[in-house]
């Protein structure tokens, strides 16, 4: 007995259809660099949790480290944008990396310091005596500081205003001046890090950090660089 094949009737597969179907699906938007920068040494640097308090500024070792960011950063070729955090410290980091790369900084509120309350221009050396300082380091998912922000609430704020950002740069390098435990939170999220242990992630004054953010997260590309040329970030 002759076997036959049947005829093709030209109906699709389950599989053909769903090919089809992710073909028609418009692509998203293309992956946003983000350079992370902390702003350079202040006065206090070390020495005090000066929190959003206005009037500080960079020390002349911290317009140094500001310059030589500008200069590593400048490297890159193409940046499409500079925002900074709204105090002095990061505006006047801002400030050489803008100029280095012709372009005018942009204030973003979402970049700004952890609001500390009560213990804003506190020192350290007196802080770090108390019993609420050993959850901060330890446990700081559960921690609020006093008539401040949470360390949850800050990383939510930092991540959300890098996740909007990259979606108005699409396939674009850009340069975010921010502090410490802003950018210590947004790289421990990047990596999956739990809050918890965010505070083992260094961020030296005027580091870099990169990230690569595109729809399905943000990719690590560097975290506290401070010397090595920042062209090795270049897509091999």
């Amino acid at each position: 007995m002759t076997k036959t094949t049947p005829a093709s009737n030209g109906t699709r597969t389950p599989a053909k259809r769903a090919a089809k179907k992710r073909a028609k699906q418009p692509a998203g938007p293309k992956p946003t660099t983000i350079l992370l920068v902390r702003h350079g040494q202040t006065p206090t640097t070390g020495k005090v949790l000066p929190g959003r308090a206005k009037g500080l500024h960079l020390a002349d070792e911290g317009q140094r480290q500001a310059e030589i960011a500008a200069e590593r950063i400048a490297e890159l070729g193409s940046v499409a944008a500079v925002y900074s955090s709204p105090l002095e410290r990061a505006k006047e980091t801002a400030a050489p990396i803008s100029k280095a790369l012709g372009l005018r900084t942009k204030v973003e509120r979402g970049l700004f310091e952890c609001d500390f309350g009560d213990w804003t221009g506190k020192e350290l050396s007196k802080l770090n005596k108390l019993p609420e300082w050993k959850t901060v380091q330890s446990a700081p998912s559960t921690f609020r500081f006093p008539n401040g922000e949470s360390f949850t609430e800050m990383q939510t704020r930092m991540v959300s205003t890098l996740d909007r950002l990259r979606l108005q740069h699409p396939g674009e390098t850009i340069v975010c001046v921010s502090h410490a435990d802003t950018i210590k939170a947004a790289v421990a999220h990047a990596l999956g890090t739990h809050i918890d242990l965010f505070q083992r992630i260094v961020i030296s004054p005027a580091s870099v950090s990169a990230l690569t953010w595109h729809a399905g997260g943000p990719i690590v590309l560097a975290v506290n660089s401070t010397g090595r040329p920042l062209t090795e970030l270049r897509p091999s």
